[in-house]
């Protein structure tokens, strides 16, 4: 696909979320989009493009930092609860309480009675929004360990991406299997009807905002949906099946 041709799909792409925002502010929708993966895998890229003509009052973007104290004493899902969207609003978390079962474990910031715990009161806890009427979509960006090291290394040398740089990422690397393992892990026992998961190869930027925008819409009802334009697969987006994440994850 040429340049010209997936901006020309972009900016379609763009009409839709609007179409699908008016839908969520009219029908007072609480829709939720969760966006985890490997360092470096475009997250901060992604939400850009899917927010890149939204009302951002009724558009929210999450990424949360280290917790506080105080925010360390809470239940841990506490400090997310707050930032769920109410009626007609869109929230896009970059980032959620999957951390627990990620950075947290392997980098060792949680118990693993902590991490036991997660699993079980995850399910309870989505189930719960499902059943109050959030509309919930998670997707995992994942990428090869090659396009991982180069990103970073950009970002090392780019002065526009120094904010990017943290410990963590210099960690990404070296505990590369111990990412994919509880990635893995992760999104075998995350993966709800309720809440089901999606990955994404995320390895080319362009054509990952293409497959997961394409995605994101063709999961979700609004008018005047241009069917034909969200009928292509793209083959980069698939559900976390138990052999899909043995087979295509890196």
């Amino acid at each position: 696909m040429t340049k010209e041709k997936k901006k020309e799909i972009l900016h379609k792409l763009y009409i839709e979320l609007v179409k699908l925002q008016k839908e969520v502010i009219s029908t007072n929708l609480k829709l939720l989009v969760i966006l985890e993966g490997r360092d470096a895998a475009g997250k901060d890229g992604t939400i850009k493009r899917i927010i890149k003509h939204l009302s951002p009052r009724e558009t929210k973007v999450v990424a949360l930092g280290k917790p506080s104290d105080r925010q360390q004493l809470e239940w841990f899902f506490q400090r997310y609860s707050i930032h769920l969207p109410v009626s007609g609003e869109f929230v896009l978390l970059n980032r959620s309480w999957y951390n627990r079962a990620g950075v947290e474990k392997v980098m060792g910031f949680c118990t693993e009675k902590e991490y036991k715990s997660f699993f079980t009161e995850v399910e309870l806890f989505e189930q719960m929004l499902v059943d109050a009427g959030f509309i919930i979509l998670k997707y995992y960006l994942d990428i090869s360990k090659k396009v991982q090291e180069k990103r970073l290394n950009d970002r090392e040398t780019d002065p526009l991406k120094q904010w990017k740089i943290s410990p963590i990422d210099k960690e990404a690397q070296k505990y590369w299997k111990d990412y994919s393992e509880a990635r893995n892990e992760m999104l075998l026992r995350t993966n709800f009807k309720h809440a089901p998961w999606f990955v994404v190869n995320a390895d080319k930027k362009k054509s990952t905002h293409i497959a997961l925008i394409t995605h994101l819409l063709s999961q979700l009802g609004y008018q005047n949906k241009d069917k034909k334009l969200l009928s292509h697969d793209y083959e980069l987006v698939y559900p976390a099946t138990p052999e899909n994440i043995k087979e295509k994850l890196y």
